[in-house]
């Protein structure tokens, strides 16, 4: 005689029913999230391979992109402003006095080139493996053997307070508004970016450029690790140098409290 409870044709219980549909909505549960797993890797790949980091641009990378496009826009901008001045000068109204009163303006400016005899300072960092040169000194961390901003900063202002008519920073002429930032071990000016070596370059009577650099304490003691770690400093006349005039934006960009 069959046992009805073991056959196939047997109608099921309600109990046992029950017990069957926790597995058939676990089932279903697991094929959706599955299925969001899918749709989410592929909305966030957009055809590419986010297994590798060779597909995303490194923030270093992407830092050098946008320097190098800054410097081109630099140029242009530079070579519109000499048309726009080419046709403003055909027949713009003006006075000669008044002409001579722009010229100087721009030339205090710092957007107009700049020639004379300058200076030209270096800096660089110290070699990677560079120990303590002198007795009594500690050996080296990290921080002693690279440029700081602040090095940079007192080459700057020394060159000013010796009477610098101009001072360019790499490529880039300084103006009233232009700030000496490093980030890391980079330079950020003006929107570009640059690695050591710096090189800053004064036109003005390098006798008195020499002199206030001696004389500034800061430089002083940027001497210091120059002569026990090895830090990079040269100083150099150039003879004859002509600046680039400023081609960047003079606009003021200022927080604004939040109303």
């Amino acid at each position: 005689m069959s046992n009805s409870a073991d056959s196939p044709q047997a109608g099921s219980s309600p109990a046992r029913m029950r017990r069957f549909r926790p597995v058939r909505v676990l089932t279903a549960a697991v094929f959706a999230l599955a299925g969001l797993i899918f749709f989410t890797s592929f909305n966030t790949a957009k055809g590419t391979n986010i297994r590798t980091d060779a597909s995303l641009l490194k923030l270093s990378d992407l830092i050098q992109e946008r320097s190098h496009k800054n410097g081109r826009l630099d140029e242009s901008n530079a070579t519109l402003r000499e048309d726009v001045e080419a046709l403003a000068e055909r027949d713009d109204g003006s006075t000669k006095a008044e002409d001579d009163r722009l010229a100087a303006l721009e030339g205090n400016a710092g957007t107009q080139k700049l020639r004379g005899k300058a200076l030209t300072v270096t800096l660089n960092d110290a070699p990677p493996n560079a120990t303590a040169k002198l007795p009594g000194y500690p050996e080296p961390q990290p921080d002693y053997l690279v440029i700081h901003q602040q090095d940079l900063q007192a080459v700057v202002n020394a060159m000013w307070q010796g009477g610098a008519k101009g001072i360019k920073v790499m490529d880039q002429r300084l103006i009233s508004t232009s700030a000496v930032r490093c980030v890391g071990n980079t330079l950020i000016l003006q929107g570009r970016v640059y690695s050591p070596p710096y090189r800053i370059t004064a036109v003005g009577d390098p006798e008195k450029l020499q002199r206030a650099l001696t004389a500034s304490p800061a430089i002083q003691n940027y001497m210091v690790y120059v002569n026990v770690y090895g830090l990079g400093w040269k100083v150099e006349e150039e003879g004859a140098v002509t600046l680039p005039g400023y081609s960047g934006t003079v606009d003021l960009h200022y927080a604004k409290p939040v109303e």
